[in-house]
């Protein structure tokens, strides 16, 4: 087979690789990402010809927003120019290339399954806990994309009803509870309070400072006023991955994000509370929780991936 062309499209950059078929990077470039369609559809062109080879034949792109089956895409709350746009179309009718799209976390999903650390896994759940929470969902072998190709939006059920607001407006919405933000939000107000002395060092003494890479540090410096406060957080990724388990039934659980770097610190806790949130945790099989391994590059590779399945 062939290499692909994978795109990874954000708020920030466009990353664009040539992935061969066993997920390796044959080269790549990235191109900050401009304002506005027609700059964004230049940007995106401009890596392809970068990147394109005599022989490539498929470009698969991973897109942050709600991307429909026909590769659409209707809403992106961090790039404005992503407001019902045809990339697809745009971008084959361009090219003369075969075009996949999708979401961006439904892209690194593929990859992971495919390359990486669920790799053989038929049923997966991938998360991203960054900013907010982003996620894939792999059912029977596929990425489930939903009647509309939105799902997989996983951060965004109620967890409290009384809890903070979500980024997108809602109260006590997972994302709110459990993305990286929110465990600087907690490092903040631990720090504020006296709880949390070692954050607040790592801070240099300025509580509004912390965030989570703050309580991160302190935590790998294995201070217990930190490490008890990332218990807490994971307390919280474990209940909003119990719900998600009980109505998917996953095999794995692959964690991915900025939070990956503090690896079993974060992933023991999870586990444990994961036993005691999902149902009947002690009478049957409960899905591991690994670190994803791609990193970065998990939706160039996986976009890469899902190009691919075009050539077949």
């Amino acid at each position: 087979m062939t290499p692909t062309i994978g795109l990874d499209v954000g708020g920030t950059k466009v990353l664009g690789a040539l992935v061969d078929p066993a997920g390796g990077i044959l080269a790549e470039h990235r191109v900050p990402s401009p304002d506005g369609w027609d700059a964004l559809a230049g940007a995106m062109l401009d890596l392809i010809g970068t990147l394109r080879e005599a022989d490539v034949s498929a470009v698969g792109i991973g897109a942050a927003g709600m991307v429909d089956h026909d590769g659409v895409i209707h809403y992106a709350p961090n790039i404005p120019g992503f407001r019902n746009v045809a990339v697809r179309a745009t971008i084959a009718d361009a090219t003369g290339l075969s075009v996949v799209v999708d979401n961006d976390a439904n892209a690194a999903a593929w990859g992971e399954v495919v390359h990486g650390a669920a790799r053989g896994a038929r049923d997966a759940l991938v998360i991203t806990l960054g900013t907010g929470i982003g996620g894939g969902i792999i059912a029977d072998g596929g990425v489930y994309r939903g009647a509309h190709g939105f799902a997989a939006e996983i951060g965004h059920f109620t967890v409290d009803s009384d809890g903070p607001v979500c980024a997108c407006g809602a109260r006590g919405h997972w994302e709110a509870m459990a993305s990286g933000t929110a465990l600087g939000r907690m490092g903040r107000d631990a720090a504020a309070a006296g709880a949390a002395p070692s954050v607040l060092r790592e801070a240099g003494g300025d509580p509004a400072a912390v965030n989570s890479h703050h309580v991160g540090e302190a935590v790998l410096a294995g201070e217990p006023d930190a490490v008890a406060l990332l218990e807490r957080y994971a307390d919280y990724v474990a209940m909003g991955l119990a719900a998600l388990c009980n109505i998917l039934d996953p095999g794995v659980i692959v964690v991915s994000g900025g939070l990956v770097a503090l690896g079993e610190a974060l992933l023991a806790p999870v586990r444990r509370s994961l036993v005691s949130y999902i149902e009947g945790g002690t009478l049957r099989p409960v899905p591991d929780v690994v670190l994803a391994t791609l990193g970065e590059r998990a939706g160039v590779i996986g976009a890469a991936a899902l190009a691919r399945e075009l050539t077949r």
